[in-house]
């Protein structure tokens, strides 16, 4: 395996959603695969989904496959394990927003709460886990108030509006998510040193990654 690097980086963020497109069924299968009548959807596109019942998939960021007239893969995607579709939508995604200012990237979240089961029969304690905590993902940008991507990125916080998000690295591999953008683009620093900005998106439901 050879080790990525924050090299040659592309981040791209949702300028656009498309109206909502029904969901009828989404099946258990590897990889998922959903209906809906006359999407017009085509290879290649990125979706995201806001699912009831399968709750995996809520605000999902995924990307689409082998598409016939009234179905779509859900690319990559092992739903065999799900819990089961009871209704959803999905939203084709443009990605017209353009990151190119970013210095550092740190994810913190992610942990499992532990439940507790153990019983009175046992003497050790054992424990299961529960519900993961949200993932936040904070970056640093250098400072520039006129940068689009920023101004766009600002937008969206001050509107608490989500966006999805799709990080390029240079072998080709993508990580998608969706989340609420927190950004001031507020100048930080220390003296002599860069004017930067904070950045940070609370990622809303799983994230989904593709090797290319």
């Amino acid at each position: 395996m050879t080790a990525k690097i924050w090299s040659n980086v592309q981040i791209a963020v949702q300028s656009a959603l498309a109206a909502a497109k029904t969901i009828t069924a989404i099946t258990k299968a590897s990889p998922a695969v959903a209906t809906s009548t006359a999407h017009g959807y085509v290879n290649g596109d990125y979706l995201v989904l806001a699912v009831l019942g399968m709750f995996e998939l809520d605000n999902r960021t995924v990307r689409v496959a082998n598409v016939t007239a009234n179905t779509f893969e859900l690319e990559g995607i092992d739903s065999t394990a799900y819990t089961t579709f009871t209704s959803g939508t999905a939203q084709a995604i443009t990605f017209g927003t353009t990151l190119s200012n970013i210095s550092d990237v740190n994810v913190s979240g992610g942990d499992f709460d532990q439940i507790d089961v153990t019983t009175i029969h046992d003497n050790v304690k054992k424990t299961i886990p529960g519900t993961a905590s949200p993932i936040n993902i904070g970056m640093t940008a250098n400072w520039d108030p006129t940068d689009a991507g920023m101004v766009a990125l600002k937008t969206a916080s001050d509107a608490r509006a989500q966006r999805a998000v799709r990080v390029t690295f240079s072998d080709g591999t993508k990580w998608l998510f969706t989340g609420y953008i927190g950004a001031t683009n507020a100048p930080t620093g220390s003296g002599q040193q860069k004017v930067t900005t904070p950045l940070t998106i609370s990622v809303f439901g799983r994230t989904t990654t593709y090797a290319t």
